[in-house]
């Protein structure tokens, strides 16, 4: 069999498409599959429909990955700066949110239509509502068996992404492929994902639609965003970003007053001896959570009542309230997956397979999760672009 193109591309996610576009407008005939009826699904549930398309802090630590240093490659390549002057060159609004991240000011559809022009303008024949069935590979070609046709090429990309919000159709395709041709993966995971509580904890789930800014910890890692009780435990911002980094019986612990300096419990004291305990923090988070929080430490009176070694303990324990999580609410919430095709196997510069030519990985198809405010993107438009300039 001859083949029909020059590159298979399957995922028509964000890196699926960069990686496409990129090599079709490199003179590449590419074929980009995707079982989704429109491609870029994701995108357009992206940031309540704004896509967080980038982060202007990106920098390869901000990724967790096996291989600390394989994003740094592709990243440095490819940055914010890049991605941005795509989006001004075809007249996208946009806006700075919080901590870097970057949104567009109407529709996340504005970034795939973004995309799919670029793909036009390399004439790549984008294929959706088409499931992919028997991949082989044998005389330099790949081939492909979908929807009753045969695409081959001398090059294969898998962009499908991984089991996260599985909704969305979201599958671990690309981890039996990898599989397949003999590449490792590491244990895919939930990432960016709420953490549930159980046992005694589950009494906070009262507090479900209550947030508070927060400083929240797992290890040695550290995020300042804001946490949000649920019905089923804990979630926001900051809860989501340590997520990535818990581990099942690890303790999550939770600064509530991060601004509060040491001894500021005793200092009240001094200055206000007679105003409650529930009232001072209340001050300073929602009333329902500093009503939840006096109880639990037990101290409903006057500060003036309680004894310095009792204050310095709350003052303590509100500043590493630790939590411990009993799972996570899985790939259903993940915002990303955690883990996958193992970097070891892949060049960092062109993210083709080191014992397989031609077989090239991307995205979060690849062990590389970024942080939560544009990062997973960044690194798709990045992974995308390194290797669709090498196909």
């Amino acid at each position: 069999m001859t083949a029909t193109h020059d590159a298979i591309v399957l995922g028509a996610g964000a890196a699926g498409l960069m990686c496409a576009a990129t090599a079709g407008q490199n003179g590449r005939r590419v074929a980009l599959l995707d079982h989704a009826d429109e491609p870029g699904r994701k995108i357009l549930i992206s940031g309540g429909g704004r896509c967080n398309f980038t982060n202007i802090h990106t920098a390869h630590d901000r990724y967790l990955s096996q291989n600390a240093h394989f994003a740094r490659s592709a990243l440095s390549r490819y940055t914010p700066s890049d991605f941005i002057a795509l989006v001004d060159r075809y007249g996208i609004a946009w806006h700075e949110k919080t901590l870097g991240q970057l949104f567009c000011d109407g529709s996340a559809r504005q970034i795939v239509s973004l995309l799919l022009d670029e793909c036009a303008a390399g004439q790549v024949e984008v294929v959706c509502a088409m499931a992919v069935g028997e991949v082989s590979h044998a005389d330099g070609l790949f081939r492909v068996e979908a929807g009753g046709r045969t695409f081959s090429a001398p090059s294969l990309v898998l962009a499908t992404g991984g089991p996260s919000i599985p909704r969305m159709g979201a599958t671990g395709f690309a981890y039996d492929l990898a599989r397949r041709f003999g590449l490792k993966v590491v244990q895919p995971r939930p990432a960016l994902v709420p953490l549930t509580l159980g046992g005694d904890e589950a009494l906070f789930r009262d507090l479900s639609g209550v947030s508070a800014d927060v400083t929240a910890r797992a290890g040695k890692t550290a995020f300042r965003e804001a946490a949000l009780f649920t019905h089923r435990g804990l979630s926001g911002p900051a809860v989501l970003q340590i997520s990535s980094y818990w581990r099942h019986g690890e303790a999550v612990g939770i600064d509530f007053l991060p601004d509060r300096p040491r001894e500021w419990l005793l200092a009240t004291k001094r200055e206000r001896p007679r105003v409650a305990l529930r009232k001072v923090l209340a001050e300073a988070l929602p009333e329902r959570l500093a009503t939840a929080l006096c109880e639990r430490l037990g101290g409903g009176g006057e500060l003036g009542g309680m004894t310095d070694k009792a204050l310095r303990a709350a003052e303590a324990r509100l500043a590493d309230w630790r939590f411990h999580p009993n799972g996570t609410e899985g790939f259903a919430k993940a915002e990303v997956t955690g883990g996958g095709i193992d970097t070891a196997g892949l060049s960092s510069r062109t993210m083709e397979a080191r014992t397989v030519p031609g077989l090239y990985a991307i995205g979060e198809a690849v062990d590389v999760t970024g942080w939560l405010g544009g990062y997973n993107f960044q690194w798709a438009w990045a992974s995308g672009k390194a290797a669709g300039l090498a196909l």
